[in-house]
Parts: C-alpha cells; structure tokens; sequence
C-alpha cells in the first residue's frame, strides 16, 4: 500500500518515495557484490538507515534468496545487550522451513538457552536469549558460526556502530572483528553517526577494523535531484511548490534530509499551493510540539551550558566556540568553562562539529534556541 504522504520521515517503502542516493547507492552495492565490507557515516537524521533499507531493496532485485539484517545498537550498553539483540535479529532467520531452522538453532546455540516463540503472521520461530555474563563471548561466537553455516549470502548492517566503543568491557572491536573476518557468507555495513569516532575505529592503524572496510561518508542530497523530488510529487497532487521556496527550505535546514523531509510533509498535508507563510507556520507548528521536550531537556544542564547552547544557534555555526570574540560577544564564561561546557554538549550530541564548525544537532531546536531569552 502506498503512503499517503510521499514525503516519509521514518521507514522505507520504495525506490519512488526514496530521494536520488544514486552515487552512494551504487558504490555501496558495488562494494558489497564485490566482497568488501563498508563503513557508512553520517550525522544522524542524514538519512543512513533509509539509504541502508534502499540497499537492501536493490539487493533483494538482483538476488531473491538472500538474508538481510539491520540492528540499530544505539540502545545497547554492554557486550550482553549487544549479544541479545545479535540474536534476536538473525536466529531462526535463516531457514524458511520452522523445523530446520530449529534444529539448526539447537546445534550451534549451546551456550545459552533459547526461547522459542513462533510468529503468528510467518509461522517461523522467533527466538530469545538469557544470556549470563560468562558466556557472553561464547553465545557471539556462536551466532557467528550459525550464520556461518548457512548456504545463504547474508548482509548484515550494525547502525551507530561507534557505541560499542562505549561498553564497559575491553577488547570488543578486536572481538568482532575475529569473528567478521572469518564469516564468508556474510558482509557487513557499519553506520555511526560520530563521524570523528568512526573515522577513529576504521582509519587508525592501531585499531582492529583498521582499512578493514571501504568507507563513505554520507552529504546532503544534492540540491537539484531533491528540487527535483519535491516539486514532483507535489505536482502529481495538483500542489504547487515553487522552486525558490523549496530552495529556502533545503539552505535553511542545509539540506539534513529528516528536517527536509519534516517540513515538506507538513507542507504536502495542507494540500495548498506553498509559499512563505505557509513554511513559517509549518516551522512553527513543528517546534511548537517540540517545545515542551526542549525545555525538559535542557533541565538537565547548567546555566553555563545552556547559554553556550544558545550562542551557537544564534550564530548557527560556529568555527572557532574558544575564540575570545565569539566569548565576549555572547558574555560567556572563562574559555576553561566554555571548553568544559562544549565538550558536554558534544558527547551529549546536542551540538555537532561539522567541518564548517559546531551546530546545535537539532535543528529544529536551533531555531526554538533562537527565539529564546538569552
């Protein structure tokens, strides 16, 4: 069934709702076909997890009979957490028939003991995990070997990768990649929204993943082929988006894709010509909703950091935030205190280094920031 609203911000459906990414598109797939892992970055909102899914699409065209797999492991804290989403997201995944997928669980699953539940909609089992600390390690070992086992082509896709970087436990990369470097039957993306992170983890010859994968680093969607999209499908609903106002939209937002998508599905909702008004109210409608969330948020943080948030959105980029002008100009603290503060809404992500300089990572709380009391 196709969507009412063409413009999607969240999930995938189809080549037709999904904005150009040739280039990536194909790079990716060429990759893939190719045997080469790839490590995918971007900031988030960028649009990763829709170009994964397109991958997948585009995938599943030219070869019906293979696995695909996507785990966000944002959520995780810990190896354990890690292990039981693994497991959730690809046992029993591999068979079509519920018994072989079954048996073949129960000979390479040893170390825990899996739950079984079976889907109502598919017939196939569903599988769960109680895994104790102790035999964390070996319980991924496992799932490795199972998807190893398999005489399907498997693709695996790890987003916000950069958090296991994070876990408490020591040597989690080297742990991985022994056991990615030895599947055969499978290959990897792995997408992290901390670009300095992941550049670390893939680039840096003292690490385990070092120039392990090919790497691509995901822009704004080119300005023309997102004109292009837009005023297509709203030009197929008898609206009129005028170019120019589109071209307003995507500078305003610098061309992140969910903030774009965003106002254009509002825009396409009211079912009217656009111009200017009707963004302005759209914009507004929008961070009207969020306001209450913002507010709670920034409960959290001290004045300092607070007043360092709103400089930066009202600067809306920022290239030097320790320069004395930047301080004085916005009554700051001493740079010791604004560099304390950056490097708090930095891991916080509420503000992001883009090679232009630190933004607020929202954007649609940038400009809540704006209209705020200093």
């Amino acid at each position: 069934m196709k969507p009412n609203n063409p413009f999607l911000i969240s999930g995938y459906h189809s080549p037709e709702f999904f904005c150009d990414r040739e280039r990536e598109t194909s790079t990716i797939l060429d990759a893939l076909y190719n045997g080469r892992n790839m490590t995918l970055i971007a900031p988030r909102r960028m649009g990763k997890t829709g170009l994964i899914r397109h991958i997948f699409y585009r995938l599943k065209e030219q070869e019906s009979d293979i696995a695909m797999f996507y785990m966000d492991i944002y959520p995780t804290q810990s190896l354990g957490d890690f292990v039981r989403l693994f497991a959730n997201t690809v046992l029993g995944k591999l068979d079509s028939v519920p018994q072989k997928a079954l048996d073949r669980i129960g000979r390479f699953i040893r170390s825990c003991r899996p739950v079984f539940t079976l889907d109502e909609l598919t017939g196939m089992p569903k599988v769960t995990i109680d895994v104790t600390p102790a035999e964390e390690k070996n319980t991924l070992k496992e799932i490795f070997d199972y998807i190893g086992s398999s005489e399907r082509r498997c693709y695996i896709a790890i987003d916000e990768f950069q958090q296991i970087t994070e876990y408490p436990e020591k040597g989690i990369e080297a742990l991985l990649r022994s056991y990615i470097q030895f599947c055969q039957n499978a290959n990897f993306i792995f997408a992290g929204s901390k670009q300095h992170v992941m550049q670390e983890m893939f680039a840096s010859s003292k690490k385990p993943f070092y120039q392990s994968t090919q790497l691509l680093t995901l822009d704004a969607i080119d300005r023309k082929e997102y004109a292009r999209f837009a005023i297509n499908h709203f030009t197929q609903n008898n609206i009129k988006l005028p170019q120019e106002i589109f071209e307003e939209v995507y500078d305003t937002y610098s061309g992140h894709t969910w903030y774009v998508q965003c106002l254009l599905n509002r825009l396409y909702s009211y079912n009217c010509d656009v111009d200017r008004k009707w963004v302005t109210y759209a914009a507004e409608q929008i961070i009207s909703e969020q306001s209450y969330s913002y507010v709670d948020l920034l409960k959290a943080y001290s004045a300092g950091n607070i007043r360092l948030l709103k400089a930066i959105a009202r600067e809306g980029c920022v290239k030097e935030v320790l320069s004395g002008d930047f301080i004085s100009r916005h009554k700051l603290r001493a740079a010791s205190s604004v560099s304390s503060s950056l490097k708090k809404l930095l891991d916080n992500e509420l503000v992001y280094q883009t090679d232009k300089g630190y933004i607020i990572y929202d954007r649609f709380m940038g400009e809540w920031l704006r209209c705020q009391p200093f």
